[in-house]
């Protein structure tokens, strides 16, 4: 009897009263349970690190400013700049910091945005300077030039 081949061979019992449960549902009721829906993008959103944004002195907004000046003096060459931004973070405090490298096309008064000709726009109000392209102007080097 400890095999249970006394009940082996018994037909197996189906309610005349309800309907069999699909297989598919049969199987949910066996596969991990998740008690705290959500709760592991909540772990990784604040496990997520966030850049905190630099401030500029008068001097770095003086040398920024200088520059954007030059960058359209020169829009007519096109010339290969690299920019570098803060673009803030969507949920929390900080964002990150992005460095693009591009070929500068015009600059957009009305939309307050760098143009480049592979249709890159970017914020002229997110920029930082550090050697080549800061915030609230633009810090820029032509590719080659310091």
């Amino acid at each position: 009897m400890d095999d249970f081949s006394d009940i082996m061979n018994l037909p197996h019992h189906v309610s005349a009263k309800r309907r069999q449960m699909p297989l598919a549902d049969r199987a949910a009721q066996f596969s991990a349970f998740a008690a705290l829906t959500g709760y592991d993008e909540e772990i990784d959103e604040t496990a997520r690190l966030t850049d905190t944004r630099e401030a500029m002195s008068e001097d770095d907004i003086a040398e920024l400013d200088a520059a954007f000046q030059r960058l359209l003096s020169m829009e007519s060459e096109q010339p290969t700049v690299t920019v570098s931004c803060f673009q803030p973070d969507e949920y929390k405090e900080g964002g990150k910091n992005i460095i693009y490298t591009g070929v500068f096309r015009h600059f957009d008064a009305t939309e307050n945005k760098l143009i480049f000709t592979d249709g890159t726009k970017a914020q002229n109000s997110f920029y930082r300077n550090t050697t080549e392209l800061q915030e609230t102007g633009i810090l820029m080097n032509q590719k080659g030039q310091n």
